[in-house]
């Protein structure tokens, strides 16, 4: 082992010279990115309808071409989808990553060109290890397997193509000699129907020397409770006694740290972040004692950010890498080696840093709680239920929340459904701590709260075990990349939550 972990430190020995290189000047990696990508697409029609051979600078870029949402891009798609080729990027797009977002039922099918796929998606995946490597060179990670939970791909014969969760399109264009690494094998792997997954899983792993763990830490952890359900083990150590890492990614990993410290009961076991999301590889977490991400500007994506006070205006302010600020929350827009141009993405995040560029996820765009100004966002929701666990030695495993509107002359507020992994020594001590951290965290809030002018405390229900996931199961959503919306700014999702609940 120590000769193996020797020439793969030497083989990440270049990567890390351009990883630190990226970490000085930014601003140059990523119009290296820009030009390159911009100068590939030019001979599409795409490229052709903007004038992207003409195209020199971000300025002439940024006036030539519009902002996109999916609706906007999604007419190129669907005959990306039939067939045509030469549109949105050169050459013909086979897969589609099919994300349902969190905030609508729509589906979206989002290309995933080769060079999407070799250059993006898998040199970030090697990137992850690059940069574990090189915190821990000591590591012994690749004496066993990576326990892998992903997706499910289709055949769509209508529109001669393919499309499932971007796990699935990974796993099946992987070189074969990645079957010997990973555990289970991709015929288990990429089963579509979720409880049947888990079974066959389980049947696969649990004799396997598993090493590391790479998934959405919401579904990782159903699979692990099911595994010592299966093997009455009172934690995963004495299933996997040389477990050491969990790449992680999809979902905020602060609601199940404890939850997975309990389970994994090692003072060793890392966890690393990662922002791999259906459009790009776009972040890792480079420093094992912080939990931002260092964002990766020379994987074939150009990031712009749009201040999110700036967002909903007609011609809002959109900004480079060169210019944004620690702190200022921003909507992510991103053009792509696998055809997406100006595109907006749906997350928000805010730097933590610059020179390095680190970032956290702050939330989604259209996910958060602003029917009376408040402007909570997913950040200030996970900051605030931290510290309402603490001061109530609670866990909380899933939750989602929502506006209640004003009536007659009723102040407004918000309803929160939450869902215990352990539950708080008293309710109310958990409500109140729940509502003081969200005024600490958020001014617009704290204002809206005073003297209950116009948000009384929140109402808070201690949902039944099991309910989050009865509800994703009877959505036809359970497993892959699909998500609990943990805000919504309308009662769509909570509604049908307390029609469960009370049914």
């Amino acid at each position: 082992m120590p000769i193996l972990n020797s020439i793969v430190a030497w083989l990440n020995v270049k990567r890390m010279s351009q990883i630190n290189l990226m970490r000085r000047y930014p601003a140059d990696v990523q119009l290296e990115t820009f030009l390159q990508i911009v100068n590939q697409a030019a001979p599409t029609e795409w490229g052709r309808k903007y004038k992207y051979r003409e195209i020199r600078t971000y300025q002439q870029f940024q006036e030539r071409v519009p902002l996109q949402s999916y609706d906007d891009v999604k007419p190129w798609i669907d005959r990306m989808r039939s067939g045509e080729t030469e549109l949105l990027w050169p050459g013909e797009i086979k897969w589609f990553a099919k994300s349902s977002g969190t905030t609508a039922d729509k589906s979206k099918y989002i290309p995933v060109t080769e060079e999407s796929l070799e250059n993006c998606h898998y040199r970030g995946g090697k990137d992850v290890m690059a940069i574990y490597n090189d915190n821990f060179p000591e590591n012994n990670y690749l004496k066993g397997k990576t326990l892998t939970m992903g997706g499910s791909h289709q055949i769509d014969e209508s529109k001669e193509s393919y499309y499932g969760d971007l796990s699935a399109i990974l796993i099946q264009n992987m070189p074969f000699w990645t079957n010997f690494i990973r555990t289970p094998n991709k015929e288990t792997i990429l089963i579509d129907e979720f409880e049947q997954k888990i079974s066959r899983m389980i049947d696969q792993t649990v004799n396997e020397d598993v090493t590391s763990m790479a998934g959405v830490p919401s579904w990782m952890m159903v699979l692990l409770k099911a595994v010592l359900d299966r093997t009455s083990k009172s934690n995963i150590l004495e299933v996997w006694p040389n477990l050491e890492l969990f790449i992680h990614g999809g979902v905020a990993f602060s609601p199940y740290r404890e939850m997975y410290k309990e389970i994994i009961p090692s003072a060793s076991m890392r966890y690393m972040e990662t922002y791999n999301a259906s459009e790009g590889f776009f972040a890792v977490q480079d420093d094992p004692n912080h939990d931002d991400m260092l964002l990766m500007l020379d994987l074939g994506v150009f990031y712009e950010f749009i201040p999110m006070d700036e967002f909903d205006k007609e011609n809002p302010k959109v900004l480079t890498i060169a210019d944004v600020e620690i702190g200022k929350n921003y909507a992510i827009i991103i053009s792509t080696n696998g055809g997406l141009w100006r595109y907006i993405i749906g997350d928000t995040v805010t730097f933590t840093s610059t020179f390095p560029h680190k970032i956290k996820i702050s939330g989604r765009t259209k996910h958060f709680i602003n029917a009376f100004g408040e402007e909570i966002i997913v950040d200030n929701a996970l900051k605030a239920i931290d510290v309402a666990c603490k001061n109530t030695h609670a866990k909380v495993s899933q939750f989602t929340a929502a506006p209640i509107y004003m009536q007659n002359k009723k102040s407004g507020a918000h309803e929160w459904i939450i869902e215990f992994e352990e539950d708080p020594d008293s309710m109310e001590h958990f409500t109140k701590s729940l509502d003081n951290a969200l005024q600490t965290v958020n001014s617009d809030y704290e204002a809206k709260r005073y003297k209950d002018s116009v948000l009384t405390i929140p109402e808070v229900h201690k949902a039944p075990n099991g309910l989050f996931y009865k509800w994703m199961k009877k959505r036809g959503k359970l497993g892959g990349q699909n998500k609990v919306p943990q805000l919504a700014n309308d009662r769509k999702y909570i509604d049908d939550l307390l029609e469960m609940m009370n049914a």
